[in-house]
């Protein structure tokens, strides 16, 4: 019996494209972890000056009278999360095409339950700031983190059934894009409409390589780089143009994947037929059919696929970590941690990502089954769904942003913003695994 290493095991493992999304947004939840603590520990820290400075150290572009001059901070949340937008935006378009969100019967509870999970906690925050200058803060408490709640359910291993993963996966993507709206129609200052316009046209530009049929990625990212600048100068904000772009992007083959196995089989009964030499390996022919055999795959996949699968483990070992440590880091003065967590914008994040999401998501998913609108995920129980709605209370990543963007001109402000998001996180997350954990049947 041969006996294989365990990386080679792997090899030998198939996984579907929803188990190595289920296993990215993991990874990404264990990095952002960790990069959090070093954001906060480095905030606190002698070199929290150092640390503070270093990201609002100025990168400049210039191109005779033209300039493009922001922060790094500014360069992270603009530019680099532009990538995750365009991630999250290839994750609505594969979820809506052929995931969960793809068969209204099995998408309503989810659906029901992420539109609940957002008006619930917009209420609860607007109704502890309704007057204060923190009002327009009512669209942080909305958001889901999607990393931290999957990695939160697979964590649980058996304990939890692959459908109640689903429901969440499935849930956190329509709160994506709900979250997106709301950041592209609410948290716009000022629309410049040239600007507009020609990000409006790189768009057609992009849906017209659709329809002309053009795989290759180069074309795409250029135009898609281009409407990321006009979107960044009309006012919206950039980040809206990595979604916008993503939905463009080819999601069918070039070619029929019912033609790919009759010749992929010609070609590897052709590689068969010569023999394989013990000291020089495969002779040209057989590469050149193994490469025939790479381009075959490449055009029954789609570039949408592809870049979903590729992009995945950049922003997770580098972009997120950097928006973490670029935006979690918050000097925490413990003898003064009691009055802000109790300030109206603290309050109001802490109760709409805990009593909100619990109320929005809980409460409507009961309802919806109920009244035998939708169905519970199989082999789940509403105890199950109970604690689901506690991880759906994790909002970080995506509340943080809109944090950053509510409060833009009042840095107080924010800082109360991210002292809640933490603290309702923290919370949410350990009530929610350990009410799976121990208490749900």
């Amino acid at each position: 019996m041969k006996l294989y290493a365990p990386w080679e095991k792997a090899f030998k493992k198939v996984a579907t494209p929803f188990e190595h999304f289920i296993h990215a947004q993991t990874t990404t939840g264990i990095i952002l972890m960790f990069m959090t603590i070093v954001a906060l520990i480095l905030a606190n820290s002698p070199l929290a000056e150092s640390y503070a400075h270093f990201f609002h150290t100025k990168i400049d572009f210039d191109v005779g009278t033209w300039e493009l001059s922001h922060t790094i901070h500014h360069w992270i949340n603009d530019g680099l999360m532009a990538i995750f937008f365009f991630i999250i935006g290839l994750e609505i378009k594969r979820e809506i095409s052929v995931g969960e969100l793809s068969n209204i019967k099995a998408a309503t509870l989810p659906i029901l339950a992420a539109i609940g999970g957002m008006v619930f906690p917009a209420l609860i925050y607007l109704s502890i700031n309704s007057g204060t200058a923190g009002v327009n803060g009512w669209g942080i408490p909305m958001a889901t983190d999607i990393a931290f709640a999957i990695s939160a359910l697979v964590l649980l291993g058996k304990r939890v059934s692959p459908a109640l993963v689903t429901f969440l996966v499935a849930l956190a993507i329509v709160d994506d894009l709900g979250a997106v709206l709301v950041i592209a129609l609410f948290y716009t200052e000022q629309i410049h409409t040239l600007p507009l316009i020609l990000a409006g046209g790189s768009f057609l530009i992009l849906v017209a390589f659709n329809r002309f049929g053009i795989h290759m990625i180069l074309p795409y990212f250029i135009v898609g780089l281009f409407m990321w600048f006009f979107m960044l100068e009309s006012g919206v904000h950039a980040t809206i143009a990595g979604v916008i772009a993503a939905l463009a992007i080819p999601s069918k083959p070039r070619r029929a994947p019912a033609s790919f196995r009759q010749d992929a089989k010609i070609l590897l009964d052709e590689y068969d037929s010569y023999p394989i030499d013990e000291k020089e390996g495969m002779n040209e022919r057989q590469k050149a059919i193994l490469l025939k055999i790479e381009d075959n795959i490449r055009e029954i996949g789609t570039p949408a696929a592809r870049l979903e699968h590729d992009l995945h483990l950049p922003v997770a070992l580098v972009v997120i970590p950097l928006f973490a440590l670029a935006n979690a880091g918050i000097a925490i003065d413990f003898s003064s941690i009691g009055t802000t967590i109790i300030e109206p914008v603290s309050m109001g994040i802490i109760a709409g990502l805990i009593l909100g999401k619990v109320l929005g998501i809980f409460g409507v998913a009961w309802l919806a089954i109920k009244l035998k609108i939708a169905t519970l995920p199989q082999g789940s129980s509403m105890s199950q769904i109970f604690g689901v709605a506690f991880l759906g209370g994790i909002g970080f990543t995506m509340s943080i942003f809109v944090a950053d963007l509510a409060f833009i001109h009042s840095p107080e402000l924010i800082f109360q913003a991210k002292v809640g998001i933490l603290a309702a996180s923290l919370f949410a997350g350990l009530f929610g695994f350990l009410w799976l954990r121990y208490i749900a049947k």
